[in-house]
C-alpha cells in the first residue's frame, strides 16, 4: 500500500488522468439531478486540486494557477448549494484558462529534459485529456453566449456530456461525433481544436522520434568506446 502511494506521489500526472478518465465514465451518472449536479461540483474540485498539484512539478509557476483557479474552486463551491447555471459557466470560464494552461506547463516540463521519465510519459495522455477538458469548457461557455452554437433551434442546449464528447472527438481527429458545430463562432473554436490536436500529436512523435535517435547515438558512442579499449 504504501508503495503505491508513494507512486502516486512521485507520479501526478498519472493520478490526474486516472481521475479524469474515471470522470468520462461517471459524468453520465451526474447529470439531470440535483445530487448529480452537486457530485459534478465535487468532481471539478477534485481536478482542480489535483492538476495543482500535478503543475509543482513543471517549470511554469504554480502562483498562477492557484489565482486562476481561486474564482472557479469559489463558484463550484457555491453551486453546489446554489442552483443557479450561471454559476456553473462562470466556473467553466475560469476552468478552461486553468486547463489550458496546465496543458502548455505539462507540455514544457515534458520537452524540457532529455531523459524521459515516468511521470513524464504519463504527461502525454494528461495533456491531451486537459485539453481536450479545455476545450469543452470553453464550448460551454460559447454555448452560454450563443444558445444555438451546437444545436439547432428548438432542440436545446448540449449537456456537459455532449460537449465534452465533441471535444474529444475533435481534438483526436476521429470525427466520430454526431454534434455539430452550427454557428460560425461554433465552428471557428472547432476548427482551433483540430489544428491544436494535430500539432499536440505531432510534437508528442516528434520528441518522441528524437529521444530514440539520442538514445541509439549514444549506444553507438558507448560501443565505439568499449571497442576501443
Amino acid at each position: 500500500m504504501w508503495g503505491a502511494l508513494d507512486f502516486a506521489k512521485r507520479t501526478p500526472c498519472l493520478v490526474l488522468l486516472v481521475v479524469q478518465l474515471a470522470g468520462v465514465l461517471l459524468y453520465p451518472f451526474m447529470e439531470d439531478t440535483t445530487a448529480g449536479r452537486a457530485g459534478f461540483a465535487l468532481f471539478g474540485l477534485l481536478v482542480l486540486g489535483l492538476t495543482l498539484v500535478a503543475l509543482r512539478l513543471t517549470p511554469f509557476m504554480t502562483w498562477v494557477a492557484v489565482l486562476v483557479a481561486l474564482p472557479s474552486i469559489c463558484l463550484l463551491t457555491a453551486s453546489v448549494f446554489i442552483a443557479n447555471p450561471d454559476l456553473i459557466v462562470w466556473s467553466a470560464g475560469f476552468e478552461m484558462v486553468l486547463y489550458l494552461y496546465a496543458a502548455v506547463s505539462m507540455l514544457a516540463y515534458m520537452l524540457a529534459d532529455e531523459q524521459v521519465t515516468t511521470d513524464e510519459m504519463f504527461a502525454i495522455p494528461a495533456v491531451f485529456t486537459l485539453l481536450a477538458w479545455a476545450f469543452a469548457y470553453l464550448f460551454v461557455v460559447l454555448q452560454a453566449l450563443d444558445p444555438h452554437a451546437f444545436a439547432a433551434a428548438g432542440q436545446g442546449a448540449r449537456s456537459w456530456m455532449d460537449l465534452l464528447f465533441l471535444s474529444f472527438t475533435t481534438l483526436s481527429s476521429t470525427g466520430l461525433s454526431d454534434i455539430t458545430p452550427i454557428s460560425g463562432h461554433g465552428r471557428s473554436v472547432v476548427m482551433l481544436e483540430q489544428v491544436a490536436g494535430v500539432f499536440y500529436i505531432a510534437m508528442v512523435v516528434t520528441r518522441l522520434v528524437a529521444l530514440r535517435g539520442q538514445r541509439s547515438s549514444a549506444g553507438v558512442a558507448a560501443k565505439d568506446r568499449r571497442s576501443r579499449r
